[in-house]
C-alpha cells in the first residue's frame, strides 16, 4: 500500500519521533514494506516514518541507484528502527540533496563522510554499524527526519530566504508531483 507523502509545513515533520518497542508494533514488517513501496513509487532512495505521518523512529533506505558509481551500494537496502547516531566523523562534503516532502527543491548540503549508528532491523536484531560516503549521507538525511529536522535547516540564511516562496507554495499544495501528497494547508492529496 502506498501512503501519501506528508508535505513541508506539516507539524509531524518537525516533531522528534518516538522510539517503539516490538510488542507495540507487531505489524512492523508490513509497515516497512509499505514504506518501501511508497518510496519506490515516488522515486526516492530513503523515507522516514514522519514523512508518511507516523511519528516513530523508523526509516528505510535503498541506495542501489548509486550502485553504478559505488559497487558497495548495489544491494544496499535496509530498514532502521530506533536508530541513534553514535558518532559522525570525517570531513564534511557537499551533495545536492532533495526530499520527497519538499519536491522540486534541491540544494547543496554538507554532511560528515562517516556515521556510526546503533539501530534495530525489521526482525528486531540490534546492530552497531559504521557507514560512509553516499550510504552515510542518505542515512543522516533520513535520521534527521526522526529528529524533526529537514535538509533545508542546514542551509545558510540567504539560501533559506531564496527558497522561502517555493517552500510556502509546497505547504499550500502548489506543486506538481507524480506521487500522492498530503498538504497541511489544503488537507487534500494529489
Amino acid at each position: 500500500m502506498k501512503f501519501p507523502i506528508i508535505a513541508y509545513g506539516d507539524p509531524v515533520l518537525r516533531r522528534k519521533a518516538t522510539a517503539i518497542e516490538p510488542e507495540e508494533y507487531p505489524h512492523i514488517k508490513e509497515l516497512i514494506e509499505n514504506m518501501f513501496e511508497t518510496m519506490y513509487g515516488a522515486h526516492g532512495v530513503g523515507l522516514a516514518a514522519p514523512q508518511v505521518g507516523i511519528s516513530m523512529r523508523l526509516f528505510v533506505v535503498d541506495a542501489s541507484p548509486f550502485g553504478e558509481d559505488d559497487p558497495s551500494l548495489k544491494d544496499f537496502k535496509k530498514a532502521f528502527i530506533n536508530a541513534v547516531v553514535l558518532e559522525e566523523t570525517g570531513e564534511e562534503w557537499a551533495f545536492n540533496e532533495g526530499c520527497l516532502s519538499i519536491p522540486d527543491i534541491r540544494e547543496d548540503v554538507y554532511r560528515n563522510k562517516t556515521v556510526r549508528l546503533s539501530y534495530y532491523d525489521e526482525n528486531w536484531k540490534h546492530y552497531e554499524e559504521t557507514f560512509s560516503g553516499m550510504a552515510a549521507r542518505i542515512i543522516q538525511h533520513e535520521y534527521d527526519h526522526t529528529e524533526g529536522k529537514l535538509f533545508t535547516d542546514k542551509l545558510s540564511p540567504l539560501r533559506k530566504r531564496l527558497i522561502e516562496k517555493k517552500l510556502n507554495d509546497i505547504s499550500k499544495g502548489i506543486v506538481d508531483v507524480e506521487y500522492k501528497m498530503k498538504f497541511p494547508a489544503t488537507k487534500k492529496g494529489r
